[in-house]
C-alpha cells in the first residue's frame, strides 16, 4: 500500500521524522512500496538531495496536471502529489492523523481514495533509534543543568522577614526564576515554553505556571520542558524544592513521591502496559495515605492527591504517545517515556519529581545525569 504523509516540516513532527529534514514550506513524502519520494519547493531540492531520507526528489512543477499549479503553495503541492500518483497508475493511499484537508480534498478530486491509519506516524515514532536516544540525552542533560541552577538559587536566597526569599536586593519571583531558567536554555541553543516554577498555593494546580513570590518553607515546582533548536528532540525533567526548613506534611509527601516514582520505574519494560506502570506508582501514593483523582466539590480542603497519570512519551513533541495511565497501551522497547508521580493540595502546595527513561526488554534507563532528588538544594 503506498502511503502519503504531508505538511510542513518545520511544523509537522510525522514527516520531519519520516524524512529527518526539517523546511517551512509545505512538502508531501509518498512511499510506494520503499521508494521514497519526496515532493518539495523548488529552492529546497539541492539541500534536500543531500540530507532528507528519500530516494528521489522533486518539485511540485515536475508533476504538474493539465490545469496547471495553484499559486497556493500548499495547494500547489497538494495538486502534485495527486498528479505524481495518477502517473505511478496509483488510486489508493494510506495516510496518517495530520493529513490536511487540502491534501484530502486534491485527492479526491483526483478520483484517488485514502486510508485512515491511527497508528501511522505514531508507532514508527514509538521505538526511538540511536540517533534519536543521544539527542534525548542531550537535551535532558541541559534541561536538569538549568533545573539544578535554578533549585540552587531559590535554596540559597535570603527570606525577609516575612518569609518572603530574596536575591540580589529584590525579591524572588516565579518570574525572575524563569527568566533565569530561560536565559540559560536560549545561550545552549534551547527553545524553552513557559516552565512551571509554582511555589506554595500556587502548586496545588499541577500545570499553574507560578506567578507570586516565593516564600521559605513551601515547596516550588520546577518542570522544565525545552526543545534543542538543532535536533527538535525535547527534554523533561521536574523538582521540587523547599527553602529552609522542610515542614513534616511536606516531607511526608516527599516520601509518597519518591517511593511512586521508584516503583513506577520498576515496573517499566517492554510488554508491561503503561496502565501497569501508573498502578505501580498510585499504590505507593495511596500506601501511605493520600489520594487520587480530582477533588469532589466536597472535598476536605486538607485534601491532598495524586491528579495525573503517572508519565507519558517524549521525543520529538514533548507530550506523545504512549500514556501512562490508566488504559495506557504495552509499552515497546525505544519507548522514551516520563515517570513523574506528584502529589497536590490547596493548604501546602503541591510535589512533583519527574525524569525521562529509555524503555528496554528487561527495564528502563534513565536518561538524565542523576539528578538530585531531594527537597534540600542549599549550597552554602
Amino acid at each position: 500500500m503506498t502511503v502519503l504523509i504531508a505538511g510542513i516540516p518545520s511544523n509537522n513532527d510525522t514527516l520531519f521524522h519520516a524524512i529527518r529534514f526539517s523546511a517551512g514550506d509545505p512538502a508531501a513524502l509518498i512511499d510506494m512500496d520503499g521508494t521514497r519520494l519526496l515532493i518539495i519547493r523548488d529552492i529546497e531540492m539541492d539541500r534536500a538531495k543531500a540530507h532528507a531520507r528519500a530516494d528521489q526528489i522533486a518539485c511540485p512543477a515536475d508533476f504538474t496536471p493539465n490545469e496547471g499549479l495553484s499559486g497556493d503553495r500548499e495547494t500547489a503541492v497538494a495538486q502534485s502529489v495527486a498528479e505524481a500518483l495518477r502517473q505511478h497508475e496509483i488510486s489508493t493511499v494510506r495516510s496518517d492523523r495530520t493529513l490536511a484537508l487540502s491534501f484530502i480534498d486534491a485527492l479526491q478530486k483526483g478520483g484517488i481514495s485514502i486510508e485512515y491509519d491511527h497508528d501511522l506516524g505514531v508507532a514508527q515514532r514509538r521505538s526511538k533509534d540511536a540517533e534519536e536516544l543521544d539527542a534525548l540525552r542531550s537535551a535532558q542533560a541541559e534541561t536538569q543543568a538549568a533545573i539544578a541552577m535554578a533549585c540552587e538559587t531559590i535554596a540559597n536566597a535570603s527570606p525577609d522577614a516575612a518569609g518572603v526569599l530574596q536575591l540580589d536586593g529584590g525579591t524572588l519571583t516565579s518570574d525572575r526564576v524563569r527568566a533565569l531558567i530561560d536565559t540559560h536554555l536560549l545561550t545552549r541553543g534551547y527553545d524553552n515554553p513557559m516552565s512551571i516554577v509554582a511555589g506554595g498555593s500556587e502548586g496545588a494546580d499541577c500545570h499553574h505556571h507560578g506567578a507570586s513570590a516565593l516564600r521559605t518553607g513551601e515547596p516550588v515546582i520546577i518542570d522544565v520542558f525545552p526543545r534543542c533548536k538543532s535536533t527538535r528532540y525535547n527534554g523533561d525533567c521536574t523538582r521540587t524544592v523547599v527553602h529552609g526548613d522542610i515542614p513534616p506534611l511536606v516531607q511526608s509527601m516527599y516520601d509518597a513521591v519518591s517511593e511512586a516514582k521508584l516503583a513506577g520505574e520498576s515496573a517499566t519494560r517492554a510488554g508491561v502496559t503503561g496502565e501497569v506502570v501508573h498502578q505501580a506508582t498510585t499504590e505507593r501514593i495511596m500506601a501511605h495515605g493520600f489520594h487520587l483523582g480530582l477533588p469532589e466539590d466536597d472535598a476536605l480542603p486538607d485534601r491532598i492527591a495524586m491528579v495525573h497519570g503517572t508519565g507519558h512519551g517524549v521525543g520529538l513533541a514533548v507530550h506523545e504517545p504512549p500514556l501512562l495511565d490508566i488504559g495506557g497501551p504495552p509499552l515497546v522497547a525505544g519507548d522514551v517515556i516520563t515517570i513523574e508521580p506528584g502529589l497536590y493540595g490547596p493548604a501546602v502546595g503541591g510535589l512533583r519529581l519527574e525524569d525521562m527513561v529509555v524503555v528496554t526488554q528487561d527495564g528502563q534507563e534513565d536518561l538524565g545525569t542523576g539528578l538530585h532528588l531531594g527537597l534540600d538544594w542549599a549550597t552554602t
